[in-house]
């Protein structure tokens, strides 16, 4: 299979795009805490002479603008089966909703997980496609995120419903 990237700019920053055939297999921004290395990515094209990194990068930036609330894209990742486990519960989070390690780790059928369950967030391929920004810590801090806390706070932000937004008080 063909394996390409592309780097884009974004209201976050310059993010990575990888595609292998056609899926879209990594979204990542730099200094990514489990980047893979740079040689995974396969030969750089340019943007607009590939159909799918052209179409991923117009759905992230739509939707860092707030324009768009998903993504359409065909999406693949290659996980061990647990963080396969972890990745599938991440796409059930709704926008503008935030869950906790723990509570994905009793989904799971054990709390103990918890750690366990952060380091699969962590290693979220499909950062943004994958909404793994809107898991949070106990006690709803913004705890890690690979991307960055602030990359983190803006997603959140942005995905925050109207009515919550109205009742903040600064």
């Amino acid at each position: 299979m063909y394996t390409r990237h592309a780097v884009v700019g974004t209201v976050l920053g310059d993010v990575t795009i990888v595609a292998t055939g056609e899926a879209v297999v990594g979204l990542y921004f730099p200094h990514h805490w489990h980047r893979p290395a740079q040689d995974t990515f396969g030969v750089p094209v340019p943007i607009a002479d590939d159909e799918l990194l052209l179409r991923a990068a117009t759905q992230v930036g739509e939707y860092l603008a707030g324009d768009r609330t998903g993504f359409d894209l065909p999406v693949a990742t290659a996980g061990d089966p647990f963080q396969e486990q972890v990745w599938s519960l991440l796409r059930e989070i709704p926008r503008g909703e935030t869950t906790t390690y723990g509570a994905i780790a009793v989904q799971l059928g054990d709390k103990a997980l918890a750690q366990r369950v952060g380091q699969a967030v962590g290693r979220n391929p499909l950062c943004v496609i994958v909404p793994c920004h809107r898991v949070v810590g106990a006690d709803g801090g913004l705890t890690g995120y690979a991307g960055g806390i602030p990359r983190k706070k803006y997603l959140l932000e942005l995905e925050e419903p109207a009515e919550v937004k109205a009742a903040r008080l600064f």
